[in-house]
């Protein structure tokens, strides 16, 4: 420009404006769908809908005040070839540079991560691996974790399917839906195996045992992001429910065992006495599992080269180990130990979280 003043740097690239303008669109449109009676008439998609629009809300907030700050960098550019206010505004204008610059930085943080921050409602599976009844003593107390750490986080628990050891107290295996802000933002770090190194309760020398569990988190989709043919493409059995043992616990068929023929996904549940409650937990769990693949069909395509990326959910990676001797918290993903009271005696798993979501979203800007 003349007079050798320029408008600054450009902080954000025209790909990541156009990511930012879509974003504040869908924000707008969100804020008129919340605003019809359809909308308010149904409870469910009114509750999906304002978790969208409140995930975006930050985002269309801070692009706004982005914009606001480019146009007062205009006006101190064009302040600055008047002699008589060229002094003042180029000190102003130096502040606002270091204002857009900070103000760029957080959008495009906000930009990677609004699509987690949006997903209400999430399946927790975990099951008792390696390690006998230990393994499932271990399972039951990471279960105990999650649950202590999501009533902080006033999170929504709702038990779909629970196999409890009856011998030492511990839980073969557990399936349950957790609902509420930030779920899968969070949770999404835990999908692979946890592996605890300790003393049982029952060892009587005091040898250390290696036990694992493995955790998968599916969020659980819109009934609009998974198109399923019940009728079709999904196999429907319907059996007496089993105990330990394989012996029939009731003699009225009210477990259902679904299948889902296109990906070969296998769904029992049997956790009520109700065929109908038991076939709407196997149905949406189903719906959980058939969309976690196709998410990870998509984002391979998307960045085959990513394939490390936190949060893929790799079941069979081992992603954490539990040392209770050294007290030590050791995450594969991190250059960082924390500490075992803070994670699993006080439930806080927060400064853990925080290091895999910083991690993640330096990843993510990367490939922006």
């Amino acid at each position: 420009m003349d007079g050798g003043v320029s408008d600054g740097p450009d902080y954000l690239s025209a790909a990541v404006r156009a990511h930012l303008e879509r974003a504040r669109a869908e924000y707008d449109d969100l804020s008129q769908q919340l605003g019809t009676q359809a909308v308010l008439a149904d409870h469910r998609l009114a509750t999906t809908l304002a978790q969208r629009r409140a995930a975006l809300e930050p985002l269309a907030r801070a692009w706004t005040a982005f914009q606001s700050l480019e146009t007062e960098l205009a006006e101190l550019t064009e302040a600055q070839r008047d002699p008589e206010l060229a002094e003042l505004a180029a000190e102003e204008r130096q502040t606002t540079l270091a204002e857009l610059e900070r103000s760029a930085e957080t959008l495009k943080a906000s930009l990677v991560t609004a699509d987690d921050r949006a997903v209400g409602s999430v399946i927790l599976e975990i099951r008792a691996g390696t390690g006998g009844d230990e393994a499932a003593l271990w399972a039951r107390d990471l279960l105990g974790v999650y649950e202590r750490f999501g009533a902080r986080r006033r999170w929504r628990f709702d038990t779909l399917d629970l196999s409890e050891e009856p011998g030492a107290g511990g839980v073969r295996s557990a399936i349950l839906q957790i609902e509420g802000d930030g779920v899968w933002a969070d949770l999404a770090f835990e999908s692979g195996v946890h592996s605890v190194k300790r003393v049982p309760a029952t060892e009587t020398q005091g040898r250390i045992h290696t036990s694992t569990c493995t955790v998968a988190v599916l969020p659980e989709p819109r009934d609009v992001e998974v198109s399923i043919d019940w009728q079709s493409d999904v196999i429907e059995h319907v059996t007496t429910s089993q105990g330990p043992g394989g012996q029939n616990v009731n003699k009225v068929a009210t477990a259902v065992h679904l299948v889902h023929t296109p990906t070969g996904v296998e769904v029992r549940m049997q956790e009520t006495k109700s065929q109908a409650q038991n076939r709407e937990r196997a149905r949406r769990l189903l719906m959980a599992r058939v969309y976690d693949i196709e998410r990870a069909r998509v984002e391979a395509e998307r960045a085959q080269e990513r394939r490390s990326q936190i949060g893929s959910g790799g079941r069979s990676e081992k992603v954490r180990t539990y040392r209770y001797q050294d007290n030590i918290v050791a995450d594969q993903r991190v250059d960082r130990k924390f500490s075992k009271t803070q994670i699993i005696d006080e439930a806080d798993l927060s400064p853990l979280l925080e290091a895999l979501q910083q991690q993640q979203t330096a990843e993510r800007l990367a490939a922006l």
